[in-house]
């Protein structure tokens, strides 16, 4: 009968499978199979509905691969972690997003007026606000599905494993390491990207505990680079509302890379991330290694 109690031989093999699955590690990999099923099947529909990867249809291609991106994680946190969802919660969805947008625009806007007053950025002519649309496209996949994976899945549970301090300088170390297979990458932007985004995004993550505010924030960064100062993003280009001329040292403008690679830009985001930061530790929101917190424990109930 399957209804029975479980026998006493097999509760240890049920224990020892919770166990190992209730390890982080394990979820992350579990997580990252997942996701790579995700980024298959939001490709195939992408592909679908945006043949020509133009348009309105491009926006809601990446509208769907964002929502697809969601659904699975959603699922994850439910079936395999089996929680209840935190990192999407509606409660606050609204006003954090929107205060990330607005953060993401003002740090990017304050790093192109830091390079335009250092002679680096001119603006040339302006373009229609057609050229709005690959860069809403873009930032609705780059702002979901990157902080995801890299928020949602890596950082956190890292964090549940080794800790705060240990996930924000490894999640931000995979940051900048992803980025170097881009276009026009160099070690030093690969650095800019894990200084400047790596801590920026996973402490903002780390003093809400959810995704909408980093979602906004990387978003509106790489919108307001390429959709509105029109200039590389991550070293891929995208024509933004402004043409611009942009000369100088690659250590003032970030060179072919994009001003994420500028000397400007590590120092603005940068100096908000270490801030934000010091804020979670303000806050106790600082999380001890996982050893550590059960040593505590056990002291507790001895």
């Amino acid at each position: 009968m399957t209804d029975l109690p479980l026998s006493p031989a097999a509760a240890p093999k049920r224990r020892l499978a919770m166990g190992i699955l209730h390890f982080p590690m394990t979820r992350l990999i579990i997580g990252i199979v997942a996701f790579v099923i995700a980024s298959i099947a939001a490709s195939f529909v992408a592909r679908t509905i945006d043949p020509s990867h133009a348009g309105v249809p491009r926006v809601a291609a990446a509208t769907v691969t964002a929502v697809i991106f969601i659904a699975i994680y959603l699922a994850f946190t439910t079936f395999v972690e089996r929680r209840g969802n935190v990192e999407f919660a509606l409660r606050g969805a609204v006003s954090e997003l929107a205060a990330g947008l607005a953060i993401g625009a003002i740090l990017f806007s304050i790093v192109v007026a830091l390079i335009w007053a250092l002679g680096g950025y001119q603006v040339l002519s302006t373009r229609g606000a057609e050229v709005l649309v690959p860069g809403v496209a873009l930032s609705i996949v780059s702002g979901v599905t990157e902080e995801i994976l890299l928020r949602g899945l890596f950082f956190r549970l890292i964090e549940e494993w080794l800790g705060s301090w240990a996930a924000l300088l490894l999640s931000a170390a995979l940051f900048g390491a992803l980025h170097l297979g881009n276009p026009n990458a160099s070690l030093l932007a690969g650095f800019a990207i894990a200084l400047e985004a790596g801590i920026m995004l996973a402490a903002i993550y780390m003093v809400t505990r959810r995704l909408w505010a980093a979602i906004g924030v990387h978003a509106a960064w790489n919108f307001t680079q390429g959709g509105i100062y029109g200039i590389a993003i991550s070293g891929n280009d995208t024509p933004g509302l402004l043409v611009p001329r942009i000369t100088g040292s690659e250590l003032l403008t970030g060179g072919a890379f994009g001003a994420e690679a500028s000397l400007p830009a590590m120092l603005v985001a940068t100096a908000f991330g270490i801030g934000v930061v010091a804020y979670a530790a303000r806050r106790g929101q600082i999380i001890a290694p996982s050893w550590v917190r059960h040593r505590h424990l056990a002291a507790a109930h001895s």
